[in-house]
């Protein structure tokens, strides 16, 4: 049998406190017809604005053929558009349509009723506390700091 301490491993407890986090968002999108894929490229595009199909596959973590089939779908949603780059025709950019709002308010709003519920019985200072180490192991992971090392 492999043998290893998961009860020691930062990586062991992000994995599966991301994973039972996301489960949870995918069962509360899914009553509005919304799946993570479509809220997490909504998501950038608010953040970020307008940007190629390379840039979004990279922050989405998928590789950009799987990235062609999400952006299919929600092109036929009528949530994105592709748009050729201006600077350079064989680039996509990829920009959110007015139509997005939408769902957009709907995925914000399961992120604030699932950030509430993840955060519940912690303290103000043990949110302070956990957003501030998060960020710490962030930084330690990152690879402008894994170059530096």
């Amino acid at each position: 049998m492999l043998q290893y301490d998961f009860e020691n491993s930062l990586g062991y407890w992000l994995t599966t406190t991301h994973q039972s986090y996301m489960r949870l968002f995918n069962e509360r999108l899914a009553p509005h017809g919304i799946t993570f894929r479509q809220a997490q490229l909504l998501g950038w595009l608010a953040i970020d604005g307008p940007m190629s199909q390379t840039e979004l596959a990279a922050r989405m973590l998928v590789e950009p053929p799987s990235l062609v089939g999400i952006l299919d779908r929600a092109e036929q949603a009528k949530l994105i558009e592709r748009r050729p780059c201006p600077n350079d025709r064989r680039v996509k950019q990829i920009h959110a349509l007015p139509s997005a709002k939408k769902t957009w308010k709907q995925i914000a709003e399961v992120g604030r009723e699932i950030r509430k519920q993840a955060m519940e019985g912690l303290t103000e200072n043990e949110i302070r506390t956990l957003q501030r180490l998060l960020v710490k192991v962030r930084e330690n992971v990152s690879p402008q700091t894994a170059d530096t090392r």
